[in-house]
């Protein structure tokens, strides 16, 4: 949606000078208060000579109907002359200055407008013209100003005028609407509110007072009164304007299907309106109908082929479905549109990177980094955001090109970049990369570096903690992460460590009692799933698992398009061999919300084997080495699939090698089953394999 709190269209141009009161009188101008004025010789005021004031103004009047014809600075000042002689003629006529004062904001003279209207609010405080001129001339000024820079007193004077307006006339609601956004501006939400609230009960079928308080609700984090606001106009009633609020609102409150809903009737009531088309696309793609979003998708493209924002979101799709091809096609058209872009290339180079293709990412990434580097390494703001993002993209494809040292390197400056937020995520993809690495004691070197760099941080504590448990500390890593419980809200994340920690040390029934404290805490439902997700795979590492499919399902049920939850309950189904079909269709959703996943497409090649699918079992677990290729599970399957289809040698290669990954893991991440069963598995193809030698000699 545009932005709600745009500046105001007025009427005039120019600019004028905020400071204190301007002087009473102008140059040639009436006296402050023509009535008290007297002659020299202390005899009673001249009496007002209407005729000759009649004639100047009739003579102003076509001079000025000839400034609007012909633009002549000429004409302008003799009609401003024939205005100065008619209140000379009729000093005590407020229509007069006023028009003169209007005339002085039409010719850009706007200091001598706020002067005269100055004057005659002096003279008559209830003069409701000259207040609007006032309110309108500080509008138009606000609008030329950057913030800052005297903006905020322009915007104190012009909510004065709006404020004196609605007293004067209380039953106009486009007042009570533009006094209501000036105090938005002035971020007082309460008046703004109240306002807004009269705007609709003045006229309670304006469309816009109606959506303009809903929008204030949004903002406001009210997203229930937003739509009781817009639910209450009758259906019948409702424009397209209507209801693409409502489906804004909707989307706010995550009710995607009610907010699809309510973007399909705008879009009934006004085909034409493109806004709504995209919200009815974004709406499909948050609720995981990513064909029909990309369908309304290419119809924008297709009525503003210029839209280069609009291909950028048809690749996201494109890129999510896995057909990298079409999403690159799209990104180069919109990278012809928008040539000096940083998110075009960025989007690319993600996608080279799910495609495998390091080497074409890599420059793509270093590229954006010189571009955006500055001499003096001084960033700010959105800057500092934006290289942080590069840096964090660059590491994570020089980690899948098991370049770890680069991956290091650049994940550091990240850190160096400053700021907690930069500093604790690029200590924690130092951190992952060494792990991934498996290089155990340096990742857990790192974590003791962050904690000493930010000591007051929680998390990166917590995360040197589980680093510590996995090396072998693991009393007294639990014991410092149960002392940082202080009995409130916050705990929720401490008991989620502890669980998680307690799982990977096989403590299953305390893992199991932290994770009923966390979900105790939890308020959200997406909390509340991901306690569910973290208790399913607890269980399912106890080998519990009904109650880990129990769950799974539980979380599904929420959020059908959770791919974790799709992948692990697919996969337990699958190593169980149990209810195969139905874990295949968990597993193939999760790869088609996540195509480059490695270990989705190791859970679907296991899938397709224990279906005796051997070819679709080959391509995926070919296919997941490749993207995870230290993982020994990987290299098990691998194994069972060549022992399966008569190839022993590739079999034993592979059993042999996920032995050699187990070895190099801590024993955190190894089920001692695992290795024994593929031990077994290896002694006895290599007992086979040597009776076949004997036999050939």
């Amino acid at each position: 949606m545009k932005n709600q709190w745009g500046l105001f269209v007025v009427l005039f141009t120019g600019s004028f000078l905020v400071g204190q009161s301007a002087p009473a009188t102008a140059a040639g101008s009436a006296p402050t208060d023509s009535s008290t004025a007297s002659s020299p010789s202390g005899s009673k005021e001249k009496a007002p000579d209407r005729a000759a004031a009649y004639y100047h103004f009739a003579l102003a009047h076509m001079y000025e109907e000839q400034v609007s014809t012909y633009g002549r600075s000429d004409l302008a000042n003799k009609a401003i002359e024939e205005y100065r002689a008619a209140i000379d003629a009729d000093p005590t006529s407020a229509y007069l200055t006023s028009g003169l004062a209007e005339l002085y904001a039409k010719t850009g003279r706007i200091r001598d407008a706020v002067i005269e209207a100055q004057d005659i609010i002096k003279r008559d405080p209830n003069n409701l013209e000259a207040r609007r001129l006032l309110g309108r001339i500080y509008l138009r000024s606000l609008g030329d100003m950057e913030a800052g820079n005297g903006s905020e007193s322009v915007l104190k004077l012009a909510i004065e005028q709006y404020e004196q307006i609605v007293r004067l006339q209380p039953d106009s609601t486009d007042d009570h609407l533009l006094l209501g956004r000036l105090y938005r501006l002035h971020n007082d939400l309460q008046k703004a509110e109240t306002e807004f609230k009269t705007a609709v009960k003045l006229q309670p079928d304006s469309e816009e007072a109606v959506t303009t308080l809903a929008y204030l609700y949004n903002e406001l984090g009210d997203t229930s009164r937003a739509t009781d606001v817009l639910s209450s106009v009758p259906k019948n009633e409702r424009s397209a304007k209507l209801y693409s609020a409502l489906g804004y609102t909707y989307e706010q409150q995550k009710q995607y299907k009610n907010a699809v809903e309510a973007y399909r009737h705008a879009i009934e009531l006004d085909r034409d309106n493109l806004d709504a088309i995209r919200g009815l696309a974004e709406n499909l793609l948050n609720d995981g109908q990513s064909d029909a979003a990309l369908e309304q998708y290419k119809v924008i493209a297709d009525a503003n082929p210029e839209d280069a924002q609009t291909y950028i979101r048809i690749a996201e799709i494109y890129r999510k479905q896995g057909k990298f091809d079409l999403a690159l096609e799209n990104l180069k058209k919109a990278s012809s549109m928008v040539q000096d872009s940083i998110e075009v290339p960025y989007n690319i180079a993600s996608i080279y990177q799910a495609q495998g293709r390091y080497d074409d990412a890599v420059p793509i990434m270093r590229d954006l980094l010189k571009k955006t580097e500055k001499a003096d390494g001084n960033y700010t703001g959105s800057a500092k955001s934006n290289r942080a993002v590069f840096l964090e993209r660059l590491g994570t494809i020089y980690r899948d090109q098991g370049n770890y040292q680069a991956a290091s390197e650049t994940f550091r400056q990240m850190v160096a970049l400053g700021g907690n937020d930069n500093i604790e995520r690029g200590y924690q993809q130092v951190i992952d990369t060494w792990r991934e690495a498996k290089e155990w004691q340096k990742a857990t070197d790192v974590a003791k570096e962050a904690v000493q760099k930010l000591p007051n941080s929680r998390d990166l504590k917590m995360v040197l903690d589980a680093q510590l448990a996995d090396m072998g500390k693991a009393d007294e890593a639990l014991k410092d992460v149960r002392s940082l419980l202080k009995g409130d809200a916050d705990d929720r994340q401490i008991y989620i460590t502890l669980a998680q920690m307690n799982t990977r040390l096989r403590r299953f029934s305390d893992a199991v009692q932290a994770l009923d404290k966390a979900e105790q805490l939890s308020t959200k439902e997406e909390e509340k799933e991901y306690i569910w997700f973290l208790r399913g795979s607890t269980y399912e590492r106890d080998k519990r698992y009904p109650e880990a499919e129990a769950q799974f399902k539980k979380v599904l049920a929420g959020d059908p398009e959770h791919a974790s939850a799709l992948n692990y309950l697919g996969y337990m189904l699958a190593d169980q061999n149990m209810q195969l079909e139905e874990a295949l269709g968990y597993i193939k959703h999760a790869v088609d919300l996540d195509p480059a996943n490695g270990a989705y497409l190791d859970s679907l090649g296991w899938a397709y084997f224990r279906l005796g699918k051997y070819d679709l079992a080959e391509e995926n677990l070919l296919k997941a080495s490749q993207k995870i290729n230290t993982d020994p599970t990987v290299h098990d399957h691998l194994g069972d699939l060549y022992q399966k289809t008569g190839r022993l040698k590739q079999a034993a290669a592979n059993w042999e090698r996920a032995l050699t990954e187990w070895n190099r893991t801590i024993a955190a991440e190894v089920d001692p089953s695992d290795v024994a069963r593929v031990q077994k598995k290896l002694d006895s193809a290599k007992m086979k394999l040597a009776r076949e030698d004997t036999s050939k000699q």
